[in-house]
């Protein structure tokens, strides 16, 4: 009995230790996260923004030139020139995609994606973040809307080659590009 009460009070005893350490340690990281976050943001945004930058001035060249607008709960990164770029994401086949996109000023065109996360298969699925994979999407119009095609040759504006075996990880992410360029195109017009 006595060793029971024992073993009861120490694990109590540990246990509260460790919590007042785990909350501690989260209490100082968390500013440290939250600013490594909106950096990943701003040089994600820069490069889908084309432009050139050395990785000690992310926050001064984004802060000179592109501005952050927020609707509702989306933010809109505009350049100068009216281009405009913004997050996405949605579910893949395996996991979350989370990307940026950037369109010209017309709104119609995309400039260029980044990929942010994805958990796709290597080699097949996870050619999706693969530079040279997203370059396909380059000048590419996003009205009415962007198809990844498979077992043909992307011919038209708004055609992107899918990547072979990965069919359900194209269709997913075709999904996240129609629906999130839909929706926050919409909300960045104010309808």
């Amino acid at each position: 009995m006595k060793n029971t009460i024992f073993m009861i009070l120490f694990i109590l005893v540990l246990g509260g230790v460790l919590s007042t350490v785990i909350v501690t340690v989260n209490h100082f990281t968390e500013p440290l996260i939250i600013k490594n976050n909106n950096l990943m943001i701003q040089k994600t945004v820069l490069e889908a923004q084309n432009m050139v930058f050395q990785k000690n001035e992310v926050e001064k060249i984004f802060s000179d030139n592109i501005k952050v607008i927020k609707k509702g709960s989306v933010n809109f990164y505009v350049l100068k020139n009216k281009d405009i770029a913004f997050e996405l994401s949605g579910s893949g086949l395996w996991g979350p995609i989370k990307a940026v996109i950037s369109l010209f000023s017309d709104l119609k065109t995309i400039k260029k994606i980044r990929i942010i996360h994805q958990e796709e298969t290597p080699g097949l699925g996870g050619e999706l973040a693969n530079e040279k994979y997203l370059q396909k999407f380059h000048n590419k119009t996003v009205l009415p809307r962007i198809n990844i095609v498979n077992r043909v040759k992307a011919e038209k504006d708004n055609e992107v080659d899918g990547i072979t075996g990965a069919t359900m990880t194209c269709k997913a992410f075709e999904k996240i590009l129609n629906t999130q360029i839909s929706e926050k195109l919409s909300v960045y017009r104010g309808n």
